[in-house]
């Protein structure tokens, strides 16, 4: 069964974007590495709550849980994930049909 992973980005304006441009280019092919497919990757996000206001939300499909955790526990993952970590607030959610 396929695995979604669904992601709100939250970008801090004194940081800027470089360290977090520079992930996501890095991240891309070692999500697809995996069977990630990215089905939304986008900036015009319109929220319906104030508690809840991300500028970017990204949703990737996985063919399966196992290769979902197979993608963020890899060492190509582990070694880039600090760009993230350093650069935005983000939060995931996994959902499984």
């Amino acid at each position: 069964m396929s695995c979604y992973f669904l992601i709100d980005t939250y970008i801090d304006k004194e940081r800027g974007r470089g360290l977090y441009d520079d992930y996501i280019n890095k991240v891309k092919p070692i999500v697809e590495s995996c069977g990630g497919e990215y089905l939304l990757r986008s900036e015009k996000v319109s929220s319906l709550s104030p508690q809840r206001t991300p500028q970017r939300v990204i949703v990737i499909r996985f063919p399966d849980r196992k290769k979902m955790e197979a993608c963020f526990h890899s060492e190509e993952y582990k070694a880039i994930a600090h760009e993230r970590a350093e650069s935005v607030d983000a939060r995931a959610v996994i959902v499984e049909e």
